[in-house]
Order: structure tokens, then sequence, then C-alpha cells
């Protein structure tokens, strides 16, 4: 694999002694906005006028709505460690295990230093603050603390060893006081706003929504309580209204803060989920937790789409749509250029700024990725697997080794992919097998 060249932290605060005054007024706000479980069809702006939100209806409209957005895997913490960092899990992967071993971590101190691991790339944060940035890191977060991903404050600390014994430790595994950001308070974010208005500000809003658990207090379960879904969709459907409402009282907060024109919002999913408005998941059943069969931690194409948004008032023309093909990983770059700031050569993303000007342009015609976990009945996580898919504009194709299966679904006829056709196109499925084989090769 050709080898990626990773900027330590040392080497990026040693490039910072220039003139940012000079440039801080000079550069919007950003404001990376991540769902946490959203399927992808559940919004208004998607044409699910069942799912009350206004607030992702407005953010959609403002900017341009990509129709056709992928996540690299099928579960959260490599997708956000992609969007921190430009990179792919799998090279994110091979990075780290570099770093332990060209540092000579012992056995017993892997652990420990893989939780550690991101304050030794060059993430978002660590770049944008070369250009007179604050950072702000809210919700989600698995990187053990805000101050490895370079964040300048936020709500994730981290946790002790004697945290890891006891039965709240996952909750701190997966962001602690970050996980109550939108579900019990905004404050957090709001303060941090208040107290850098002076310089421009990148802000991480990763609520746990509409993540389980699926407990929106009544104003949103009651907007669905009287329909015929099934119990299971109104409370998802709860949630993401929920999530909604949390980004309308950012939207608006930055208004009142006359910070709304000067700021950059993007928004993404960090995985799919699949909940159909009459399909009921048992409420004892991992289906619950992970959206169906064919959501969370399954190999379909509902469990890497997403929409992704890119909205700045002035700068990026409103109500423009794009059915192109885009990566997850291509945000940090297109924020990047968007922003006028160099890409680092070692990003795996694009930019998409020149299809953000010009819609029927695209950057892609295959999207390839993989899945190292699977759906199980019996593990929340998923089992270990090896599995690729690939998405074409007319195709997506999934192979997981580990089962020796192989499918292949025409996107324009069967966008939930219920019919295999791999058997009747084996000339499509050896071209996708050729294509990932090569992807391997140049990744692993």
């Amino acid at each position: 694999m050709k080898k990626l060249t990773l900027t330590i932290l040392f080497s990026v605060l040693s490039f910072v002694l220039f003139s940012c005054d000079q440039q801080e007024n000079n550069y919007p706000n950003i404001v990376l906005i991540v769902g946490d479980d959203q399927g992808y069809p559940y919004f208004g702006f998607m044409g699910a006028d069942y799912v009350y939100t206004p607030n992702m209806d407005e953010l959609a409209e403002s900017g341009t709505l990509f129709t056709q957005g992928y996540v690299p895997q099928n579960h959260c913490r490599p997708s956000l460690q992609t969007l921190m960092t430009g990179t792919l899990p799998s090279d994110y992967e091979t990075e780290v295990k570099e770093l332990i071993e060209t540092k000579n971590v012992s056995p017993l101190n892997k652990k420990d230093f893989r939780h550690n691991a991101m304050q030794h790339f060059e993430t978002l944060p660590r770049i944008l603050r070369q250009y007179g940035y604050t950072s702000f890191q809210g919700g989600k977060w698995w990187e053990y603390n805000f101050s490895n991903g370079g964040f300048d404050q936020g709500m994730t600390a981290g946790w002790t060893k004697e945290d890891e014994k006891g039965s709240g430790w996952f909750k701190k595994f997966m962001g602690g006081e970050g996980l109550k950001l939108a579900r019990s308070t905004m404050d957090p974010v709001f303060k941090f706003i208040n107290e850098n208005k002076a310089k421009p500000f990148f802000i991480w809003y990763a609520p746990e929504l509409p993540h389980y658990p699926f407990d929106a207090p009544d104003k949103y379960y009651n907007i669905y309580k009287d329909t015929d879904f099934t119990e299971s969709a109104k409370r998802y459907y709860a949630n993401c209204s929920w999530f909604d409402d949390g980004v309308g009282e950012l939207l608006t907060f930055l208004k009142d803060k006359n910070e709304y024109d000067n700021t950059l919002f993007v928004y993404v999913n960090d995985n799919g989920w699949e909940q159909e408005p009459y399909q009921e998941f048992r409420h004892d059943s991992l289906r619950w937790h992970n959206g169906g069969d064919k959501g969370k931690l399954s190999v379909y194409d509902q469990s890497f789409r997403t929409p992704i948004i890119f909205s700045w008032k002035n700068n990026i023309s409103a109500s423009s749509q794009s059915n192109s093909l885009i990566h997850s990983a291509d945000i940090p770059a297109t924020i990047l250029d968007l922003i006028g700031v160099k890409i680092p050569s070692h990003f795996f993303g694009k930019s998409y700024q020149n299809v953000i000007q010009n819609t029927d342009t695209s950057n892609r015609d295959i999207i390839i990725g993989m899945a190292t976990q699977i759906r199980s009945e019996n593990d929340m996580m998923g089992e270990k697997t090896e599995a690729y898919w690939a998405r074409t504009n007319d195709w997506f194709f999934k192979w997981n080794l580990s089962r020796k299966t192989i499918e292949l679904f025409n996107m324009n006829t069967d966008p939930k992919n219920d019919a295999n056709i791999a058997e009747i196109h084996p000339e499509l499925v050896d071209d996708f097998i050729e294509k990932i084989e090569t992807w391997k090769k140049e990744r692993m």
C-alpha cells in the first residue's frame, strides 16, 4: 500500500506560527452537524412528509443537497474517524498499526494507545487552528477525550481505569457528557459560541439522536401518537423530530447572535437505518436497536447511504440539489476548499466545490467500502466479518467473504435491495470483484 503522509501533532503546531490575526475575520464559522443512526429517507426534504423535520428541511433548502451520499462503514466510530481525518477507516487503521510499531507500544498498552491514537493525526480542528479557528466538540465521540481530536474545548472528557470496571463505562466510551447534547442541554455549545465570536469557530455538533434509547419527550411522540404507524416507527420518528428541534435551536441561536450568515453548515449521518412506517421491530430484539435487517450493521444500501448538505448564505446557491455520488470522506476536503484552505495531500476525499457550483457535474462514478462488523442477534455491536460493497449510479453490489455470499441490486428498480440478481449478471459481478480487489491492494 502506498504509505500515507501522517502529520504528527507537533509538526502541525510548529506550522501555526504565522499571522492568524490578519486572517481570522476572513473565514466563516463552520458547523458540522452529524446525525446518529438517521436513515437517509426519513426527512421531509427527502420525501418522507410523514416525518416532521422542519428545521432540517430549512437547512436543506438553504444550500446544496446531495441525495446520494455514502459513509465508509455501517457503524459510527469509523465513519466519525473519516470525518475528522479525511481518510478511510482502513487507512486510519493502517496508520495506527504503524504508530504502534514505530513507537514500540507494548502489548499491554495497545488498547490505551488506540483509544488515544487520534492525537497523532492531522485532524480537521488542527488544520483549522492554523487559520485562526477555535473549535468545540459536542455529542458522540469515541476517541477518549475532545483534545485527542485537536478540539480546543469540548464535552467529552474521557474516562479512568476505574470507570472501565463500572456499568456506565460504555456511555463514557461513546461520548460521556457529550451525549447530553440536545437530549438534555444545549448550554455548552451556546456558551462556546458566546465566548468565541471574536474569531472563526468550528463546531462538531453530533448529538446522540435519533439513536436509541427511543425516549423522546411527549411533545415529539405526540406528533405521531394518533397515526397508524407501528410503535417502533412512532418512537424512532419522535427521536428524529427531537434531533430536528435541536438543530433548530442551534440555527436560531446563531441567527440571534448574528453569526448565521457567516457560517458554513454541513450535515451528514454516521450510518444508515431502516424504519418503514408500517414495519414493527420487537422491543426485545436487537433489530429494535439497529433498524431492521437492512439497517445499521447490515451490508445493504440503507446501511451506508446518507443525505449530505452544504449551506452557506450568499456563497452556496439555495434550493440546489445533486444526485452525484459523494463520499463522507469528501466532506473535510470540501470544507477546506470552500473556505480557501489547502487540502492536505494525504486526504482520500475530494473537494466537491465544483459540483456545488454546477450540480450537473460529478466527481465519482463508483464508491467502494467495507464492513468489519455485521448484524448479530446475539451481540448489539455485531459479529466480526470481512465484507465489501460498491455503489455506482445504477447498481449496489455486496460481497461477504466471511459468509461467501454475493448480491447485486438494480438501484433504479430496486432501491430497497429486495431482489438479488447476481446470478443473471455474472459479467457485472466479475467487474465489481475486480474493482474491489484493486481497491483492496491500494488501501491495505
